[in-house]
């Protein structure tokens, strides 16, 4: 039985390029807990620092075979920093949106064209589906049902930060999916 341990960074980098599932293991076991400190430090969440962790390894996992990797520590270092700074930057825009959302006045417009307004609710639930399990069914609890994250949290036996998470994601992931079918909701809206 090979000790991949006792393997130094660039010899466990060069077999990871060639896709080894054991050397990735060992590199994670080396270097979840700093990755874990480095975006606990700044998030000082617990759950979102695990995400973290998750997201850089994934990366460092999808790109095992592009990535040029020269020091692996800075590396995994450098990408913890880069994806906490997003998800900061993520969470201000959503908090901006929100209070936006708040304070925003609603429109009322009569809908004139139904068949327009079918299609767009017809894309929406399209992409609802296609969230992945776990984030669909806490989208439809929150949405559809009118839960709160921590009824959601309890009825699924997760924390409510994962509940926030999947709900982000989904938001995300939806946001995306609009800016698809934006002009068509132009059309209905300013009457093209």
């Amino acid at each position: 039985m090979v000790d991949y341990a006792s393997y130094d960074n660039q010899l466990l980098l060069n077999l990871l390029s060639q896709s080894d599932e054991q050397a990735f293991m060992t590199i994670y076991h080396r270097f979840w807990q700093k990755i874990f400190t480095i975006a606990h430090n700044r998030l000082q969440d617990s759950q979102e620092a695990e995400d973290i962790v998750h997201d850089v390894f994934l990366s460092l996992w999808k790109n095992r075979q592009t990535q040029q990797i020269d020091q692996l520590e800075n590396y995994l270092a450098v990408a913890t920093k880069y994806k906490v700074l997003a998800r900061i930057k993520s969470k201000v825009r959503e908090r901006q949106y929100r209070d936006s959302a708040d304070t925003g006045m609603v429109v009322e417009m009569p809908i004139e064209n139904s068949l327009h307004y079918k299609r767009i609710l017809l894309l929406v639930k399209t992409e609802v589906e296609k969230l992945p399990e776990k984030c669909r069914i806490i989208f439809q609890y929150s949405r559809n049902d009118g839960m709160s994250v921590k009824q959601i949290a309890k009825v699924m036996h997760i924390s409510p930060k994962t509940v926030e998470n999947q709900l982000n994601k989904a938001l995300r992931q939806l946001r995306t999916a609009v800016r698809t079918f934006l002009p068509l909701l132009l059309v209905i809206l300013l009457g093209f």
